[in-house]
């Protein structure tokens, strides 16, 4: 994605929120549609072709949807259709219901995602369906695309992605590989010995945000204090989400730049960050503990690291077992549970090898290709041997 700061006047900015809205009440229909089919029943749930044909059908006895754009809400019907389908294929959740303030944007494809224009060095516009043109500014190179999504966040700040498929970064060809551990304390350890961490608000920022979370909690529903408010605390997670991709962007860059294997844990993030709160006939034990490493993990942009990286050295990301990989000794290859002191310290009681835990997981991340990563040892991670404990002389 080529994503850009969309401009759009007040006049516009109104127009692109009936769009929006537009959008989202035919998805949510569609869904609705397809939440009363279940398994069994004789009649399927209609797909693209025949909602299409529902919706020429609605347009035409309701005014609020005549006035948007047919291309806006079809494509909408096309995204659903797609996410049932990838939803039936495995590779996707169940598609849910889209809420107004969070789920505010559309996707225009085909012809008219080519209208661009650059106006000048730091300008250009796009003509949007029932909107006009609409300026964004160059921030980058403008690429050719065959569609384009508007999106507003929920600080209020719009943007428009182009769907282009960026060109790989070449290795340096050296040969080096270098192993990534990803944790909550330190986002990601190399197996070079570096500790990277995710940028995240200053402390004057967190104790806004906290006595912003606590007058939202005494405002009353529906009162212009908890709009003002809940504004206010969208502009600071936003900060927050833009650095972490900021972060990430720079991170993967330099890793694809820098080597030429780059060996990640193999983690199911999704089933990770799953809540632990359970049902009512089986309430989850330690629902707050669980809460607390997910919002962690997803902090730290675990998946959307090892996500760039294999976007930008294709090819050249290799996903490791983790398992045992902060327990085995990166010098001699025992396996010992007990030789991680703390979150920081790692002690081997084998050979007496000591380093930070993080980079020793790492280096055996890196040595699960038996190849000798920069600074690193070559020993293999000790799957099956049983832990050897230090004897005394």
């Amino acid at each position: 994605m080529s994503r850009f700061r969309f401009a759009p006047t007040p006049e516009q900015e109104t127009a692109l929120l009936d769009q929006c809205a537009h959008a989202r009440y035919v998805w949510n229909l569609a869904l609705e549609q397809w939440s009363m089919w279940s398994v069994g029943r004789r009649s399927c749930p209609p797909r693209f072709v025949e909602q299409a044909r529902q919706l020429t059908e609605a347009r035409a006895d309701n005014d609020w949807l005549r006035t948007g754009s047919q291309t806006v809400q079809q494509q909408a019907l096309r995204d659903f259709d797609q996410a049932v389908t990838n939803f039936f294929g495995g590779t996707h959740q169940r598609p849910t219901w889209r809420k107004a303030g969070i789920h505010e944007g559309f996707r225009i494809v085909g012809s008219q995602a080519q209208r661009v224009e650059k106006v000048n060095r730091k300008w250009a516009r796009v003509l949007v369906p029932k909107v006009g043109w609409v300026k964004f500014r160059l921030s980058k190179p403008l690429a050719d695309a065959k569609s384009y999504r508007v999106t507003r966040d929920r600080s209020g700040r719009w943007h428009i992605a182009f769907a282009v498929i960026p060109d790989p970064i070449p290795g340096p060809g050296t040969g080096e590989v270098v192993g990534i551990d990803r944790g909550v304390t330190v986002s990601a350890a190399l197996s070079t010995g570096e500790l990277l961490n995710v940028p995240t608000l200053t402390v004057g920022e967190k104790t806004r945000l906290r006595k912003l979370q606590q007058r939202l909690a005494r405002a009353q529903k529906g009162s212009n204090r908890r709009g003002m408010t809940k504004a206010a605390i969208a502009r600071l997670k936003a900060r927050e989400t833009d650095r972490r991709k900021d972060w990430v962007e720079q991170i993967s860059t330099d890793l694809a730049r820098r080597f030429d294997v780059i060996c990640v844990e193999d983690l199911n993030i999704r089933n990770m960050t799953k809540s632990a709160r359970g049902t009512a006939n089986a309430p989850g034990k330690r629902v707050r503990q669980k809460s607390g490493l997910n919002r962690g993990i997803l902090a730290n942009g675990w998946g959307a690291l090892v996500e760039r990286l294999e976007q930008k050295a294709v090819g050249r990301v290799e996903r490791i077992n983790p398992a045992y990989t902060s327990q085995t000794c990166s010098h001699c290859g025992t396996r010992d549970r007990e030789a991680r002191e703390s979150q920081a310290a790692f002690r081997c009681r084998s050979c007496g090898y000591t380093a930070n835990a993080d980079v020793n997981a790492a280096v055996n991340i890196a040595a699960g290709r038996a190849v000798i990563a920069r600074g690193a040892t070559a020993a293999r991670v000790a799957e099956n041997r049983e832990p050897q404990l230090a004897t005394s002389a």
